[in-house]
């Protein structure tokens, strides 16, 4: 840039020899304004050189070099839409002015109008056709129209990553170029990079507050994070300046449907409505696919829906379906483990807490995490209750007439004609139903194994007790009640009588 914004000495020829003498006054001051401009440009004192050229461009607006100079101060303090209009001056007084052109064509390759700046090089070289900075700036706005169609191309594929890659390159070369960092940022937007879109957009915000697609990245950013409301309102102040921004349009009618939807889910919701929220969640995940926090918590919200109809699993869904669109949304790993535990999936729920819990350490995650835990170990062993077919909160009546119940029916002699393998499996039932009467018949023991505590530990082996034994104390039986043993005395299984010989 440094060798494109150098500052002319030159003057420009004086227009004839019938000058009268206080032409040649003002062009004398003129030129001395001029010096004292090179004098602070060559100090790099970008300002007070341009205000030097200014009272040189005053004092003799028609000299080429003049404007060239302030081209090139205004390009040294990035004022480049301003240059452009000075070296566009400059050529106007004078065609040939190859410093000028240069000047012009670098302001254009730098605002991102590659096609302006190639005809200004070109021209240039028409002038000079060994010209080197002509014949590099030449390459270099070539380079930008070839990044340009390249993301066109992968902005349709939706390969948004490779456009920013792009829009970085370009931008090498046009610094200046906010339609470039307007698409950077969208990009950076759709790819759930937030801060980095909005600090581009609120840059050149600050530059030009009436900049509709500035306005509209930034009220995506704010969409995509959920705060649809203020989104809105930037939606609508970019239509304000750009009534016809086909992409702010869109936007806002998609952040008003889903605002609107969601709403009236949560209303249907609060009301007991499960089914009309269900609905509504669903056609709010239809909106919009992009719109990834939002449409997380709508999943969530289903999630919760299906699990008050007792969908369980529809709810693991949904709730799966949330986290991968957030991974870090903790109420929805708080809903789906919840929805575990209800399924008797321990594991599953286990790891949900734990991710909860190093999330963030609160005594009530800690709490659920300890609850999962001692389930999941309690699942590990043998389920008594399953055992004997009754729920977790039998009473001791209710025990023992299952116990009743499922002892005569897995007794060995009831089988005794059965072949080997069924015999096997009846004894093996016979002794679990043994096995759980002896725990959930005893008020201690019962409090124990429902608390998840290890019963071998408690001095409880239950490898070494007798079956047999706890069936003849249940039913107050003869001698005879045995595995090996015949049985002489009619027991009742169910309805039917059957005499066991």
């Amino acid at each position: 840039m440094a060798a494109a914004a150098e500052c002319d000495v030159v003057m420009a020829a004086p227009d004839g020899p019938g000058e009268l003498e206080n032409e040649e006054e003002t062009r004398r001051e003129a030129e001395s304004f001029k010096e004292q401009g090179n004098a602070y440009y060559a100090k790099k004192d970008y300002n007070e050189a341009y205000n030097y050229y200014t009272k040189a461009i005053d004092t003799c607006p028609n000299n080429a070099s003049y404007y060239g100079n302030r081209a090139a101060t205004l390009m040294m303090l990035g004022r480049f839409r301003e240059a452009l209009g000075d070296a566009q001056q400059s050529v106007r007084l004078d065609d040939s002015f190859v410093r000028g052109h240069l000047r012009e064509g670098k302001c254009h390759l730098s605002l991102g109008n590659a096609m302006a700046a190639s005809r200004c090089f070109q021209r240039v070289l028409e002038l000079d056709h060994k010209n080197t900075q002509a014949q590099q700036e030449l390459k270099n706005a070539s380079t930008v129209l070839e990044y340009e169609k390249i993301a066109e191309v992968d902005f349709e594929k939706r390969d948004f990553r490779k456009v920013v890659f792009c829009m970085d390159r370009a931008l090498e070369f046009a610094p200046a170029c906010h339609r470039f960092k307007i698409l950077k940022a969208e990009c950076l937007a759709l790819l759930g990079r937030y801060p980095e879109a909005q600090s581009v957009a609120s840059d050149i915000l600050r530059m030009d507050s009436t900049n509709a697609d500035a306005l509209y990245v930034r009220g995506l950013c704010l969409y995509y994070e959920d705060c649809i409301e203020k989104a809105v309102q930037f939606f609508v102040q970019a239509l304000r300046m750009a009534p016809d921004h086909e992409k702010a349009c869109l936007a806002c009618r998609n952040a008003k449907a889903l605002k609107a939807k969601k709403e009236d889910g949560n209303k249907a919701f609060k009301e007991g409505n499960y089914k009309l929220a269900y609905e509504l969640y669903t056609e709010a995940l239809g909106i919009d696919p992009n719109n990834i926090k939002t449409n997380a918590k709508l999943y969530c919200n289903r999630g919760t829906v299906n699990s008050k109809l007792r969908k369980l699993e529809e709810a693991i869904d949904d709730c799966t379906n949330a986290v991968k669109l957030d991974d870090t949304y903790i109420k929805a790993y708080l809903r789906r483990a919840q929805c575990y535990m209800d399924t008797e999936q321990y594991e599953d729920a286990v790891r949900d807490y734990e991710k909860v819990y190093q999330t963030e350490k609160t005594k009530e995650h800690k709490q659920l995490l300890k609850n999962a835990q001692v389930e999941l170990k309690k699942s590990k062993r043998k389920d008594y209750y399953k055992i004997l077919g009754v729920d977790k909160n039998a009473s001791e009546d209710e025990i023992k007439k299952a116990y009743r119940k499922r002892a005569l029916m897995h007794h060995p002699d009831r089988h005794s004609g059965a072949s080997a393998e069924v015999q096997k499996e009846e004894e093996k039932k016979f002794k679990e139903v043994g096995e759980a009467f002896t725990i959930l018949s005893d008020p201690k023991k019962k409090a124990r194994y429902d608390s998840g505590q290890d019963l071998e530990e408690d001095g409880l082996n239950m490898g070494d007790f007798d079956a047999n034994n706890i069936f003849k104390a249940f039913f107050g039986g003869p001698g005879g009640f045995s595995f090996e043993g015949r049985w002489t005395c009619p027991l009742s299984f169910g309805n039917v009588s059957t005499q066991i010989a």
